[in-house]
């Protein structure tokens, strides 16, 4: 079964607000084993949301249209969906009720364009708004459905769940079942190339690529009659892919990050940590700070953005600094040393760079990175190029350390296993 999404909003086509319901109803969509072929986004405007409409239903089976519903002018989704279907317009008297005890509980008088919400094409079922004031409606008409949803995601979503999906459910006999296998330090151009052979053959399951800032994503997704006939077919494919790249992956977890990631390595090791950046300026910390429990093993970061910083705070050396320069490999090496040696850390990880858009040089370009990284007294250093604006050298820079950290970690560990410590 074919769905396809509408969402309705001038807004949304101005970028005044992000477009959360779009991605939000295709991912539902997707788990039930609907097909989504396009989506599309049309202001407020009837002639224009009518053709976009009349298209849908011409390749879709269910067309799924959010916003619009609500009690001014502007908002024409249900009439202009009940002209398209050849419906007429009635006064539901469960929702005149259900809007009536709305604004009563608030304490608030209703005004006369909120009834318009209780209009209804007739035939429609009817979805209870539980959260707000414009209900939910369905329409099927001549082996189409078309399925209208307000616009604020927080009377959206728990009407989808409540509702809708128990709805679509019921209409379809396969499910889709995804998992996401996150893999840091190897470009997206490496990942293809070692997985050509499995994208060329795939079919169910298949392989998407997803590139991120300093990770590449690949999701794994299957199709079949129930979850678990489709985590039979992924399971195989998951681990070929694990054997191929080892322990460049950190994870096959849909909600982890690559910053949970290595939180959760240096809790299980019970390693503390410590970050001094120059050019990121507390970036690392905070994506560190925003995993839960990390406060049992960070211990302190440090913005050391001057030179004098740098010597004052965590005592880099001036001579190295005036020899080699802030940015340099001897620099981070001291600035992850010093920044041990002063938190009494197990792990201490230092960032300087060159962020631009001013500030390099033909030796030392903007996007110029130095990341270090001490693992219980052994100094790793690398050198990064990278490219892009300000935010994205500083994103890219934070990525980069968070996977020597990890990298650094697990050899420091593989060693040790080994009776090389």
């Amino acid at each position: 079964m074919v769905v396809e999404l509408i969402s309705v909003g001038t807004e949304l086509l101005l970028g005044n607000i992000i477009n959360t319901n779009a991605a939000y109803l295709a991912e539902q969509c997707a788990s039930l084993g609907l097909s989504c072929y396009y989506q599309s986004v049309v202001g407020d405007n009837a002639g224009r949301l009518g053709e976009q409409l009349q298209t849908a239903l011409s390749r879709a089976d269910v067309v799924i249209l959010s916003g619009g519903l609500g009690p001014t002018q502007d908002d024409l989704t249900k009439e202009v969906a009940a002209k398209v279907i050849g419906k007429q317009l009635y006064l539901d008297e469960n929702t005149i009720d259900r809007i009536q005890r709305y604004f009563e509980t608030r304490g608030i008088e209703a005004t006369e364009n909120n009834w318009k919400q209780a209009m209804i094409p007739e035939d429609a079922r009817v979805i209870d708004n539980d959260n707000g004031t414009a209900p939910g409606v369905i329409m099927e008409e001549n082996g189409k459905t078309v399925i209208l949803l307000p616009g604020p995601p927080g009377e959206l979503v728990p009407m989808f769940e409540k509702d809708i999906r128990p709805y679509l459910a019921g209409r379809t006999n396969e499910v889709i079942y995804s998992q996401t296998v996150k893999i840091c330090g190897v470009g997206e151009s490496r990942v293809e190339d070692a997985i050509q052979d499995m994208i060329a053959g795939q079919s169910n399951p298949s392989i998407a690529p997803y590139a991120k800032t300093g990770e590449v994503h690949l999701r794994v997704t299957a199709r079949a009659e129930n979850e678990k006939g489709a985590r039979k077919l992924v399971k195989p494919v998951i681990k070929e892919l694990k054997a191929r790249f080892g322990n460049d992956i950190y994870t096959t977890e849909e909600d982890t990050t690559l910053e949970k990631a290595v939180a959760d390595l240096l809790i299980a090791n019970d390693l503390t940590v410590s970050v001094a950046e120059s050019c990121t300026g507390g970036m690392l910390s905070a994506r560190l700070i925003n995993v839960p429990g990390i406060s049992e093993v960070y211990k302190s970061g440090y913005v050391t953005y001057s030179n004098k910083a740098k010597r004052r705070l965590i005592g880099v050396k001036k001579s190295t600094l005036d020899k080699y320069g802030a940015v340099s490999e001897n620099v981070a090496r001291e600035m992850a040393k010093g920044t041990a040696v002063l938190s009494k850390a197990d792990v201490a990880v230092s960032i300087t760079g060159i962020a631009g858009p001013d500030g390099g040089s033909e030796e030392k370009p903007v996007g110029l990175v130095y990341v270090g990284c001490f693992v219980c007294g052994t100094v790793t250093v690398r050198r990064f190029q990278f490219q892009g604006n300000r935010t994205k050298v500083r994103e890219s820079a934070v990525s980069a350390a968070l996977t020597l950290m990890r990298n650094c970690i697990l050899e420091y560990y593989s060693q040790v296993t080994f009776g090389k410590k």
